[in-house]
């Protein structure tokens, strides 16, 4: 069976984590445990979780003409991804991800760099890109308007699409109609039903995947409700969102039923927390079936 195509279109960026025994208070200087660089961005990371799998990725997007940016294309290469429609620009700085862990959690700030010129004129390059793709998955950490483009362009091609609403803003209603699987975290979700009226909400909720940490899952397309997630020991939860949205598009491109692709992709992201790294704990598809098992 020919592999389905899957496109993500977003964040490039490298993420620079330290390690802390606590967070510091406002003016207050802590003394770090460790610090290390290390692949990111919720598009590149998706892309790594779903090429890690098995499938056949495409990765769309802008790094800077730096040595963060040739090691990120490097990286999306070694995973067997193709980077053909990432573009490198000369004078602009490579994304960054600065995240703090502490206690198995984590905080972040990211500084979106040439993330942000992934422009609505840069999309229309690769409407041929997109209309040959069987999923696209799209984030936030984007300009806006170009999620909106992407999606109008997959759905005018009959192609599923995937927004994972985060870092949350609202989204205006044709983007919401456009997509065919919402995938925010409890937080996101409460947002997103804030910023909605109650016609609006009763529609958007059906198409809602929400993750809920080690809690599982909580589906409300197709009325499928909760699944439990996976009792596992938490190095770092950096990049578990992400790998459930790269798991999740493999799954249903696979061909599993809803509720079967929730479960497959639930097992992954537990799977991804047990590592360092937003990519590192990353599984294959052999050691979420052993999980599942």
């Amino acid at each position: 069976m020919e592999k389905k195509k899957i496109t993500v279109i977003g964040s490039i960026n490298m993420d620079l984590v330290t390690k802390v025994s606590r967070v510091p208070l406002v003016g207050e200087t802590v003394i770090g445990e460790s610090f290390y660089t290390a692949p990111g961005g919720k598009g590149a990371n998706q892309a790594v979780a779903a090429a890690r799998l098995g499938a056949q990725v495409s990765m769309i997007g802008c790094v800077g003409g730096d040595t963060f940016g040739r090691e990120l294309i490097s990286n999306l290469e070694s995973e067997l991804i193709d980077t053909s429609k990432v573009e490198v620009v000369s004078g602009s700085s490579t994304g960054i991800a600065s995240i703090t862990v502490s206690g198995g959690d984590n905080s972040i700030i990211v500084t979106p760099g040439a993330n942000n010129l992934v422009t609505p004129e840069f999309i229309l390059r690769h409407e041929k890109a997109i209309s040959e793709s069987d999923i696209i998955i799209l984030q936030l950490e984007i300009p806006l308007e170009t999620v909106k483009l992407a999606a109008s362009i997959a759905k005018k091609h009959g192609v599923k699409v995937i927004l994972n609403p985060a870092p949350f803003q609202v989204l205006p209603e044709q983007l919401l109609n456009d997509v065919d699987y919402l995938t925010p975290n409890e937080h996101e979700q409460k947002q997103l039903l804030l910023s909605l009226n109650s016609e609006q909400k009763e529609e958007i909720l059906k198409k809602c995947i929400v993750t809920q940490g080690p809690k599982g899952v909580a589906i409300y397309k197709d009325g499928v409700g909760e699944i439990p997630g996976y009792r596992v020991e938490a190095i770092d939860t950096t990049g578990a969102g992400d790998t459930f949205n790269g798991a999740l598009a493999f799954a249903l491109s696979e061909g599993m039923e809803l509720k079967e692709a929730c479960q497959f992709a639930n097992a992954a992201a537990a799977l991804s927390v047990t590592k360092p790294g937003a990519q590192g704990g990353m599984p294959t598809r052999d050691e979420v079936k052993a999980l599942i098992k």
